[in-house]
């Protein structure tokens, strides 16, 4: 059987729980339960993962525990342990420059700046790997108000945008598992329209 890796980029720590930066670990949560798969820490990868079978893949669902900036540390040694070539490797990420809602998957890329995503690139030795991108907005006036910006939590306001939002690019991994990625991203790329029905695909 295949091996699939989903990477949801994040900081370890309560503190960080529901930081913008943590979209990435909100969704490999939200996934996780949903597939009924238990995410435990492992030291050897430095990674909170686990494993599950869907249809005709096996399942890697990885939250690195290295602080984002040296995420790319867990997903070399897991990918290595297990095979995984790059191009089955999604990595889960937030963007500034997408508005908050949007989702944006492609198949390979660049790090758009991304320091997790430097990391993972560097380590691999590629960019070709899919990534998946959830917008968070962003907040003009500077690199430090960026920084804080991006380590603060959503407001309440916000919320129901991020929950939308983790939901299609749930429901674009689901789809990812069913058919092809091309598909996938030709039916949930965008931002979230008024009125979207926002349920689990089958």
């Amino acid at each position: 059987m295949n091996y699939r890796m989903l990477v949801g980029l994040g900081n370890p720590g309560k503190g960080y729980e529901r930081n913008r930066h943590n979209v990435g670990f909100m969704l490999l949560d939200q996934l996780a339960g949903g597939w009924r798969c238990s995410l435990n820490p492992q030291g050897k990868f430095r990674a909170e993962w686990g494993k599950v079978t869907r249809g005709d893949h096996q399942w890697l669902l990885v939250k690195p525990l290295t602080f984002m900036n040296a995420s790319g540390e867990a997903v070399q040694r897991l990918a290595a342990f297990y095979q995984v070539p790059p191009s089955e490797i999604l990595v889960v990420y937030d963007d500034l420059d997408l508005p908050l809602g949007a989702v944006r998957c492609r198949p390979d890329g660049s790090s758009g700046g991304h320091n997790g995503m430097k990391s993972i690139e560097s380590r691999l030795g590629t960019r070709q790997f899919p990534r998946l991108r959830i917008g968070i907005g962003r907040d003009d006036r500077g690199k430090d108000a960026t920084i804080s910006y991006v380590l603060s939590d959503f407001s309440k306001s916000e919320k129901a945008h991020l929950e939308q939002a983790l939901q299609r690019a749930e429901n674009l991994i689901e789809e990812w598992g069913n058919s092809s990625l091309e598909k996938a991203m030709s039916l949930f790329n965008g931002r979230i329209q008024q009125g979207e029905p926002t349920g689990k695909t089958n």
